[in-house]
């Protein structure tokens, strides 16, 4: 059985955010030089999943051993591969979203490697098409969760919009991330530009400010420890039954429930929902950069897609991938997200976070 070693990202200091070199690892681009080239290191975010059977088959085929280093919230997770992109803590960096992926190839994160089995990937999904530095793996949609028990309990009718949770009725109610380290937090910020545009957005989130919106750092911290419906946290229930999270989480605690039950306990405000695509790409200086393209070929691959959905609960992107039937009837994707064009992401993300950050942290 093919064990997945997750490793811990170690301090660097110096002002560096964090680092991590495979110990052993060699210096040299060909995957078959020296005596850890058989090591591919892949840097994630805390949600990465996959099935061991999976990671094991493609041990097997390729020959590479596969490390995994979960470095954060995927915001922090891309700063960091950033910080320490003249010495990376991997080979491969998966998780960087159309959110945020300017700012990983504006300071040339990544190298470019058109991946086997790109041509399957769905067209609406695809970036970077001429230099091919990132490949699409996934799709989900960042939405407002809500528990719907405590909305029973209370004669609540749950939001459905993003003009709902401004109403009184909802006031404390309310957590999201923070936008400028949090992809869903980003996310979320993305959605209400794009739901009020330019002149709209910062006078809603005074409204929403108003009205209780509680920030923390992290997804995990949000939904395992702030919001009431979670099951999967390690501390506490919290006492915010809105969060901001995924369109896919319900069928997370559908399926990881003991019993499962009929539907599920917690639901989607469809109103309010931004669609991300993550991508994947070969680091920049990867010390071993022929498996980093095995590995970057292996994640857009059917076995992998298909292994997607019940791991870390995403859609796949490539065509014909098959879907689990609980997860389409627990986590089906919006039907009208909002959307974004990714140049205007890149002119304009930085000054919306530095505006956000000045309303709502201040």
């Amino acid at each position: 059985m093919s064990i997945i070693r997750k490793a811990t990202a170690l301090a660097l200091g110096l002002g560096m955010a964090g680092g991590l070199a495979a110990c052993g690892s060699s210096s040299g681009g060909d995957g078959e030089e020296s005596g850890d080239s058989r090591t591919v290191t892949l840097v994630s975010h805390d949600s990465w999943a996959a099935s061991e059977d999976v990671i094991a088959a493609f041990e097997k085929s390729s020959g590479y051993q596969v490390e995994v280093l979960e470095d954060g919230d995927a915001g922090q997770a891309v700063n960091k591969a950033v910080l320490t992109k003249d010495n990376p803590q991997g080979d491969v960096f998966f998780g960087v979203d159309n959110t945020l992926l300017s700012r990983a190839l504006d300071n040339g994160l990544f190298q470019p490697y058109e991946a086997k089995g790109s041509d399957l990937v769905l067209p609406e999904y695809r970036a970077d098409r001429d230099e091919h530095r990132v490949t699409p793996v996934d799709t989900g949609d960042v939405c407002v969760n809500y528990d719907k028990a405590y909305f029973s309990e209370h004669g609540l009718t749950p939001p459905d919009s993003f003009d709902d949770l401004v109403k009184p009725e909802y006031e404390d109610l309310l957590v999201t991330e923070n936008a400028a380290s949090s992809s869903p937090g980003l996310g979320f910020l993305l959605g209400t530009v794009a739901e009020y545009g330019d002149d709209g957005w910062q006078a809603y989130w005074k409204k929403l400010e108003a009205n209780g919106v509680k920030v923390v750092d992290s997804w995990e911290q949000a939904y395992n420890e702030e919001f009431s419906g979670s099951s999967g946290g390690k501390k506490a229930k919290g006492d915010r039954p809105l969060v901001v999270s995924y369109a896919s989480s319900p069928p997370a605690e559908v399926i990881y429930a003991d019993p499962q039950p009929a539907t599920a306990p917690t639901g989607v405000a469809t109103g309010t929902c931004f669609r991300q695509v993550e991508y994947a790409g070969l680091l920049s200086n990867a010390e071993n950069p022929e498996g980093g393209k095995a590995l970057l070929d292996f994640l857009i691959g059917e076995e992998f897609q298909e292994d997607l959905p019940l791991n870390m609960f995403v859609y796949p992107v490539r065509e014909g991938a098959r879907i689990p039937e609980a997860f389409r009837k627990f986590g089906p994707p919006a039907e009208n997200p909002e959307t974004m064009d990714p140049a205007k992401i890149a002119d304009n993300r930085d000054q919306w976070v530095k505006s956000w950050t000045s309303l709502v942290l201040k």
